[in-house]
């Protein structure tokens, strides 16, 4: 048996199960219910968004309360003392900090791909001395795919990494 909530509607009588899952009720179960079929169901209104889980996440454990925030398992305290920047965006995107040849890798990966096509700075300079600093940044990085066509096709789809920087 799951755990459920049972929810009496003093309205109709009628008395509903909703499930609950990680201390969680979902809201569309409270919308069915209602006072007839042709009306609305009950809508959640949280002010503040003080009790409403917006999602649930493998990477990101937050209880503002208990003053916890933990990525992957990892208290963020920890990450931050013992952890370097690098560190910490590889165990956000591959689920575990990495070992000293991942970690040698990887910034090998990330150091190859900041820099930019000395094109880049010739297309910046083709703007008016007074356009807008967020259009300019816009266009420059839709230009970007036109340097580097190969990008979207230059990860290996069984380990992600760059073909180029293996």
């Amino acid at each position: 048996m799951t755990d459920s909530l049972t929810v009496r509607d003093n309205r109709t009588g009628q008395e509903y199960d909703v499930p609950i899952l990680d201390g969680t009720i979902k809201a569309a179960d409270l919308g069915k219910i209602k006072t007839a079929e042709d009306t609305p169901g009950l809508a959640v209104y949280d002010p503040g968004f003080v009790n409403t889980a917006s999602c649930r996440s493998s990477v990101t454990y937050i209880d503002g309360e208990k003053g916890i925030l933990e990525y992957r398992g990892y208290p963020i305290e920890q990450l931050a003392e013992k952890s370097s920047f690098l560190e910490v965006a590889y165990l956000l995107i591959h689920g575990a900090l990495p070992t000293k040849a991942e970690y040698d890798a990887w910034v090998h990966e990330i150091t190859y791909h900041t820099f930019v096509h000395e094109n880049v700075k010739t297309f910046m300079q083709g703007f008016r001395y007074d356009a807008h600093p967020m259009g300019m940044l816009m266009a420059s990085v839709g230009a970007l795919s036109t340097f580097y066509p190969d990008a979207a096709t230059s990860a290996t789809p069984t380990t992600g990494t760059c073909r180029s920087c293996a």
